[in-house]
């Protein structure tokens, strides 16, 4: 077991050992280890300011922010009034000033009282309340001992806790599953009564004691739950139910939100009520003393405790699941399930749950039921993923002004006034969106993030690229606003426009530009400049060129309003320098019409073989920014729409080099709005055409496989030979556990990328165009 012990963050402490009710599927009472027999029944003082300090020690050492105390039984109201006060007591004063304290309680109800409730409320002792469904499915397990219902009171205590000046400690409702009950009753049961989140559980069980299944179905639990979840969904989901939240979460890419599903370790310890400190309750239900450690409060740290081998057993995320759950598609989704339910004797917790079909066709289901609603439209429309890319460089941009706080002195802060200026004009507000969507702002963004994030001031050209921004958005619309510009060098650079130059090397200063109709004008402290729209160049002006839309390898200026033209030769920018390879100099004219016209001549090449991929780029590729060396085509740091090029490659080299950028930038933009895959690394897999290399690691991590797969799709479209192998990687992008919703979605494109509308899946032994392809 490697890798340091994880800290516990919550504490179940078992304030009293013996319960009110005489619930025929309990774990502490009906299963297999019967210690309670021989604890207290009421937890000692002693025991109690022992466990605080304990819980301080330990959140002092590991700097805890927060720690989570759950009072626990049997039935923790049966200690009363005045235990549980100074349980809260010792609790709060030996935290008080080291971490927040989140106090719990979990509790059958019956005994709760607005006596109960005012010492939760003066200690915030959040609520939560055991009850499965309506009166028929809770009377099955939860009655007295005498056979007495206990509905009614249960019901009661909901009531006074949904009070107003109670509502705010209602943790919800806890149900077991008996598939006994009717699930639509049970559900409607619940909601029925408001809680703020419902929290299914399935029976403790394990190989050697089975959960019940009258009708032998191996998947008896998924179906009652599917059938709870279908009810869920047509009622609106009114309620949150952490077990349908936790499967939504995992398969989307998201954590875990449950301890009885996912691959988060464990940081839970509990404490009986004579101080022993043991492991997760639940494996009470599979052999007497499996939740042992042999530790106390006493004379043992809880950092001793979660080196316990049995604790770290359930911190090792994917390396503590059996061999067959660690090859199972699903497990990211539910981890193995529930520790205590892999146990069989004598082998002990080295496999799959008892529930492994169910938790498999929980998780198939739900994801079957809500795919269509859950993926990201990014994945699938273009327009969508520059829509979506859009929202990224404005949320990053107020990230930024929130983030300076003021630090971005004087000349941000103008910027940003005249910013809502320009927005509050249709037109300006067009011509803005233009700006900001140009690649390198994104450059320039996440280079001023990271500056203050590390403490460094955002001064310079960071704090000035915004005015220029603005500048150029104003410009563009043909405002007739005033924007202040630092000049440096005696140049300035609209982003998406061109470069202006009023001076020469070292001076410095600030221009007032502003737009007019026939262009803009610059205004410093030696004159006015005037530069007219569709101006060329000129010793004060060098403007952003463009491939024209009129013939192959000519360029033209950029004419101000409107539209940025596609294929943009931006070889000005500041910011353009965030390739692999140094950033070009300006091109000189003659240099500029060769370079256009074997770009041309390669994009010539891509609209006849692969017209939908080019005609895709066409729209997206907006920046093309010339290289001094390397690879033909890089993507570098900057956002959707540009790719570095180098010079001097024939026109089919460049042709295949310009689709691979593209769809290298292409994944990495979907990457940057959506969640394709999740746990990187946790698996390894081989390529498929590793062969064709000399050397090459013999496994790769997903997004590796992801990544080339997308590359060789693309390319296989436009050159067959990038086909080999690909069948066999999107078979095996679908059996990975990392592929999210999203994902898939990918997937699924990806097969009709290469088999067209008249393809197969490639699944199950078919031939499909690709395959037959790659044989050539």
């Amino acid at each position: 077991m490697t890798g340091p012990a994880v800290p516990f963050r919550e504490i179940v402490l078992k304030v009293h050992s013996r319960c009110d009710l005489a619930c025929d599927h309990c774990y502490v009472y009906e299963h297999a280890d019967q210690s309670w027999r021989t604890r207290p029944k009421t937890i000692s003082d002693h025991v109690v300011s022992r466990t605080a300090q304990r819980l301080a020690e330990h959140a002092r050492t590991h700097a805890l922010p927060s720690v989570t105390v759950i009072l626990h039984g049997g039935e923790p109201l049966l200690a009363g009034p005045a235990r549980l006060r100074r349980v809260c007591e010792e609790f709060t004063s030996a935290l008080a000033g080291i971490a927040e304290l989140d106090l719990r309680i979990h509790t059958n109800g019956l005994q709760l009282s607005p006596r109960y409730l005012d010492l939760f409320d003066e200690f915030d002792v959040k609520v939560g309340i055991s009850l499965d469904g309506d009166r028929a499915a809770n009377d099955r397990h939860r009655r007295y001992a005498d056979g007495r219902s206990s509905h009614p009171l249960v019901l009661k205590a909901v009531e006074l806790l949904r009070q107003d000046r109670y509502r705010h400690l209602d943790l919800g409702l806890l149900c077991t599953v008996d598939i006994a009950n009717d699930p639509v009753a049970v559900l409607d049961a619940l909601t029925g009564l408001e809680p703020p989140l419902i929290d299914f559980l399935l029976p403790h069980a394990t190989w050697d004691e089975p959960p019940p299944r009258p009708d032998g179905s191996p998947t008896a639990y998924a179906e009652w739950l599917l059938t709870v979840f279908d009810r869920w969904q047509e009622q609106g989901r009114p309620v949150p139910v952490r077990l349908f939240a936790s499967v939504l979460s995992t398969l989307s890419g998201g954590p875990s939100l449950t301890e009885s599903l996912g691959l988060a370790p464990t940081d839970l310890v509990v404490v009986e009520t004579d101080g022993q400190l043991e492991q997760v309750d639940s494996l009470k239900s599979a052999y007497e003393g499996a939740a042992a450690t042999g530790f106390d409060v006493f004379t043992h740290s809880f950092d001793e405790v979660a080196a316990h081998p049995g604790v770290r057993a359930r911190q090792l995320g994917l390396a503590g699941v059996s061999e067959t759950c660690r090859r199972c598609p699903v497990v990211r989704s539910c981890g193995g399930g529930l520790y205590t339910h892999r146990y069989r004797s004598p082998g002990g917790f080295d496999n799959p749950s008892v529930y492994c079909a169910d938790l498999a066709a929980l998780i198939r289901g739900i994801e079957d039921r809500t795919a269509a609603a859950t993926e990201s439209p990014a994945v699938r429309d273009p327009d969508e993923l520059l829509a979506d890319q859009q929202d990224l460089t404005r949320t990053l941009l107020a990230a930024l002004h929130d983030s300076l706080d003021g630090g971005g002195g004087e000349v941000w802060e103008t910027a940003w006034a005249l910013a809502a200026e320009v927005e509050s004009d249709p037109a300006g507000q067009a011509a803005l969106d233009v700006v900001l969507a140009h690649p390198y702002t994104r450059t320039w963004l996440l280079d001023a993030l990271e500056a203050v994030r590390a403490g460094r001031p955002v001064a310079g050209p960071p704090a000035e690229r915004l005015a220029a921004s603005v500048a150029a958005a104003a410009v563009r619309a043909g405002l007739d606003l005033a924007v202040p510009v630092v000049l440096r060098d005696g140049r300035l650079f609209l982003p998406t426009l061109g470069e202006v130059r009023v001076g020469g090397a070292g001076e410095a200063g600030t221009a007032l530009v502003r737009g007019d109709g026939e262009g803009f004008t610059v205004h410093t402290g030696g004159g006015v400049l005037h530069i007219a729209r569709g101006e060329g160049g000129s010793p004060h002006w060098s403007p952003v060129r463009h491939l024209a839309a009129g013939g192959p390898g000519a360029v033209r200026a950029a004419d101000g309003p409107g539209p940025v033209p596609t294929l943009v030769l931006d070889d000005l920018d500041p910011y353009r320098s965030c390739f692999g390879a140094p950033a070009a100099q300006r091109l000189s004219p003659s240099a500029a019409d060769a370079w256009s016209a074997s770009l041309a001549a390669a994009w010539e090449l891509l609209a006849e073989t692969v017209p939908e991929q080019a005609a895709e780029a066409a729209a997206v590729l907006t920046t093309l920014t010339p290289l001094a060396g390397g690879e033909a085509v890089q993507v570098g740091r900057h956002g959707y729409g540009a790719l570095g090029i180098a010079a001097g490659e024939d026109p089919h080299t460049l042709a295949t080099a310009l689709l691979r950028g593209f769809r290298r930038t292409k994944l990495r933009a979907l990457a940057e709005v959506t969640d394709l895959y999740a746990s990187d690394g946790s698996w390894d897999h081989r390529m498929p055409w590793q062969e064709e290399r000399e050397e090459q690691e013999e496994f790769v991590p997903f997004s590796r496989l992801l990544s080339e797969t997308y590359e060789r799709v693309g390319l296989g479209l436009f050159a067959p030979r990038f086909l080999a192998g690909v069948p066999q990687a999107l078979d095996m992008i679908e059996e990975a556990a990392e592929t999210t919703v999203d994902g898939k979605q990918l997937l699924a494109v990806m097969r009709k990328e290469i088999n067209g509308t008249h393809g197969t899946s490639g699944r199950n032994g078919c031939t499909t165009d690709v395959e037959r392809a790659a044989m050539r």
